[in-house]
């Protein structure tokens, strides 16, 4: 047996990668293509010892180069309230973080997942409100980790997962070259063959990666994560600010625009006398002006009570002056699970008994 340290990690690559780490061993591309198919959407727990068209030879070749890793399940809770079911895992180090498995139901019967992975364990960027900015970074997840995500939520569910977010642990583009890859695993045929605008990237503002995004020409959901159209509110509250402020942002938002003619999604977590005035609006609607957005709005979820989110009266009022300012589509988004912690902004890789604690 090789030395495990060399082994190659299946999940960890696309099947082209694969098949170039493989060639050698007498692995066809579309053998290579089977492979992948076998861990990813077959979630295979080792490579399989006889496969149609692929000799026992090379396969017997394969598992000895290879293995096949896989995540730990540490806790799974489904809420009673609205079916969001949040995971614990550990993979690569000793601590844990989560996914968040939501439904979506178009027609009873009709049920399909949408998984919210993390990409980080903890997070560098600090936002004030966010349990996870709370923890600070720990470590970058392996692309492994985050396709395992879905594979094990995949594999514990009786419906298809159609779309991947990347909103749990962690900022997606500070883990820029394992994400895409994640991303590409998933939307590949042979691997979990969601489509590309199914799968979600969601970003505090990390303008130098957005760029590389927008040039790199993906076709993944851009999401970022805006909360104030006042450069010194943001700041306050989103410390990434005072590195790439609004203005910066907005170039790099309007550069990606330009070149991909996408509509931006620009996520606002409301919260209550902070960010849900008609002025809020107004500054949002000449920040964005010219460029065609659609408006997230989140309420938020702080376990520490220092932010709330508004009343139904505030939250209308802000919407209403929404409609009068910006003029453009304004949706409300649900962060479920919160009774489970698996919320936005709650995830903070805790099992039962410490989240029990907390509270």
């Amino acid at each position: 047996m090789q030395h495990h340290q060399h082994l190659l990690l299946l999940k960890n690559q696309t099947s082209s990668e694969l098949y170039r780490s493989l060639a050698s061993l007498g692995v066809r591309e579309r053998d290579a293509r089977r492979l992948q198919a076998a861990v990813v959407r077959g979630g295979a727990s080792e490579v399989p010892s006889s496969m149609s068209e692929i000799s026992p030879r090379v396969l017997a070749a394969v598992a000895e180069a290879s293995r096949v890793p896989h995540l730990e399940l540490v806790e799974q809770r489904t809420s009673p309230v609205d079916g969001f079911t949040r995971l614990l895992f550990r993979g690569e180090g000793r601590e844990p973080f989560e996914t968040v498995r939501i439904p979506i139901v178009h027609r009873p019967g009709d049920e399909k997942y949408v998984v919210c992975v993390s990409s980080q364990v903890g997070c560098a960027l600090a936002c004030d409100f966010c349990a996870t900015g709370r923890l600070g970074f720990r470590r970058n997840l392996a692309t492994w980790e985050i396709v395992d995500q879905v594979v094990q939520v995949q594999r514990l569910s009786t419906h298809p997962v159609t779309g991947v977010v990347f909103m749990g642990m962690g900022e997606p583009m500070l883990n820029y070259d394992n994400v895409m890859r994640a991303a590409a695993i998933f939307s590949e045929p042979c691997g979990m063959a969601v489509s590309a605008k199914a799968i979600t990237i969601s970003t505090v503002g990390v303008v130098p990666m957005i760029r590389r995004f927008t040039s790199e020409k993906h076709r993944y959901r851009l999401v970022v994560s805006l909360t104030s159209a006042d450069s010194a509110s943001r700041a306050r509250l989103l410390p990434v600010e005072h590195t790439w402020p609004l203005p910066q942002l907005m170039e790099a938002i309007r550069e990606y625009h330009g070149s991909s003619g996408r509509r931006i999604t620009l996520a606002w977590t409301l919260i209550r006398g902070f960010n849900t005035s008609e002025q809020d609006a107004r500054q949002l609607a000449e920040l964005t002006a010219g460029l065609p957005i659609k408006l997230d709005l989140i309420d938020v979820n702080d376990a520490t009570g220092r932010y709330q989110p508004p009343d139904d009266a505030e939250r209308n009022r802000f919407r209403d002056a929404l409609r009068k300012e910006l003029g453009m589509p304004v949706a409300r988004r649900y962060s479920g699970g919160q009774d489970v912690n698996g919320g936005c902004g709650m995830l903070a890789g805790a099992g039962e008994q410490k989240s029990a604690a907390a509270n």
